[in-house]
C-alpha cells in the first residue's frame, strides 16, 4: 500500500494526513512513478489553507517531485520502466508512489540527482521563466530580489548574476543576509531594520531598479513600486505575507510610468516544447556550475505537518525536500 500526505478539510498544518492510498494501475497516456523526493514549496501552503482552491476534498498536497519510473499505460512509448524522471504538476506530489500524465515529465540527466531534480521543476523553472521570459535579465540591469535566502530566491540571485545583473536581496536576518550574499547578491538589505526602498535608492545612487522580483506579497508592494525606475517592471509572483491588496492603476503612473505583472509558472512553461527548452536549459545551468542548489532542508514525508510549520515560521533557507 502506498503512503500519502491528504487534506480532508483546509487550515493548518494539522490538517495534513499521512496515511494509506490506494494508487491504481496508469492509464492511457500515464507514468506511475515511485518517488524518492518531493519539492517542499510555499504555494503547498496556500492550497493547505484554501488561499488557492484545490479541485476538491480531500486533496494530495505537492507540486514537484522526482523518482523512478515503475509501469506505463497505454500509448506511453517515450518512457520506460527504471527511467529517473521528475516533474512539476499542481498537487498529488506528497506521496510515495502516484500516476502522472507522460507529457508532464522529463528525464533526468546523469549528473542531476533526485535530490536537485526534487526542488529545481517547480523553483528552478519559476526562476528560469521569471528571469528569461517575464523580464530578460542582461548585463547591466539592477535588479531586487525579495526573499533572497529562499529556495527561489537563491536560485534567482545566482542565476541574475550569472546573467550580469547588479543584484540587490532582502532578507530578514544576518545569518540569511550572509547566505544570500554568498549566493551571488551584491547587496543585501535586512528589511526588518530599515527600509528597503530607501536602501534601494541609495545603493543605487537615485537610479533604482530595473525589475523588483515579489514572493512576498502584501508586506513589500508599497516600497517595491518605490523601488523601481521609471518604465520599471514590478512581477509579483507570491503571497508568503499575504496577497497584494486591490490598489489603483494610477499608482503605476505615479511612480513613474510602471508595468506591472502577475505570472504563473503554467502560463510560461505550459507546452511540452516550453517544458523541454525551460527543462534542459535548467539543467545546463545546473551542470555547468552556474546555479548550485542549496538543499538546507530534508523531512520524512510522514513529518509534513512540521516541515509546513517550520516554513511558515520563516526558521527555513534556501530548499527544502520531503522523502518518502
Amino acid at each position: 500500500m502506498s503512503k500519502a500526505v491528504r487534506v480532508h478539510q483546509v487550515g493548518g498544518p494539522e490538517v495534513m494526513i499521512y496515511e494509506d492510498v490506494d494508487v491504481p494501475a496508469p492509464g492511457a497516456g500515464e507514468v506511475r512513478i515511485r518517488q524518492h523526493a518531493i519539492g517542499l514549496n510555499f504555494i503547498d501552503t496556500y492550497y493547505r489553507t484554501g488561499l488557492y482552491k484545490a479541485p476538491g476534498l480531500p486533496f494530495i498536497v505537492g507540486n514537484e517531485a522526482s523518482g523512478e519510473v515503475v509501469s506505463v499505460g497505454t500509448g506511453v512509448t517515450n518512457f520506460h520502466p527504471g527511467d529517473r524522471v521528475a516533474y512539476y504538476f499542481n498537487l498529488g506530489g506528497y506521496a510515495t508512489e502516484r500516476n502522472i500524465p507522460a507529457d508532464k515529465l522529463v528525464k533526468l540527466p546523469d549528473h542531476i540527482s533526485h535530490e536537485q531534480a526534487a526542488v529545481l521543476m517547480l523553483k528552478g523553472l519559476t526562476v528560469y521563466y521569471l528571469l528569461h521570459k517575464t523580464f530578460k535579465v542582461e548585463p547591466g540591469h539592477r535588479v531586487l530580489i525579495h526573499a533572497a535566502a529562499g529556495g527561489i530566491g537563491l536560485l534567482a540571485c545566482q542565476w541574475a548574476k550569472a546573467l550580469g545583473a547588479n543584484v540587490i536581496g532582502t532578507v530578514g536576518t544576518e545569518e540569511k543576509a550572509k547566505l544570500a550574499l554568498s549566493n551571488g547578491c551584491d547587496h543585501v538589505i535586512l528589511y526588518k531594520q530599515e527600509d528597503f526602498a530607501e536602501r534601494v535608492k541609495q545603493i543605487s545612487r537615485g537610479e533604482l531598479c530595473d525589475v523588483v522580483y515579489d514572493g512576498v506579497g502584501k508586506d513589500t508592494f508599497a516600497g517595491s513600486l518605490k523601488s523601481l525606475k521609471q518604465r520599471g517592471l514590478f512581477v509579483s509572483f507570491g503571497n508568503a505575507s499575504g496577497p497584494v491588496p486591490p490598489f489603483s492603476i494610477a499608482e503605476l503612473n505615479n511612480h513613474g510610468s510602471l508595468f506591472a505583472t502577475r505570472p504563473k509558472l503554467n502560463d510560461y512553461v505550459g507546452t511540452r516544447k516550453e517544458l523541454m527548452e525551460g527543462a534542459d536549459t535548467l539543467f545546463a545551468a545546473v551542470i555547468s556550475g552556474t546555479l548550485h542548489v542549496p538543499i538546507n532542508h530534508a523531512y520524512a514525508l510522514k513529518d509534513a505537518q512540521k516541515a509546513h510549520r517550520e516554513l511558515e515560521s520563516r526558521m527555513t533557507t534556501g530548499s527544502g525536500i520531503l522523502k518518502p
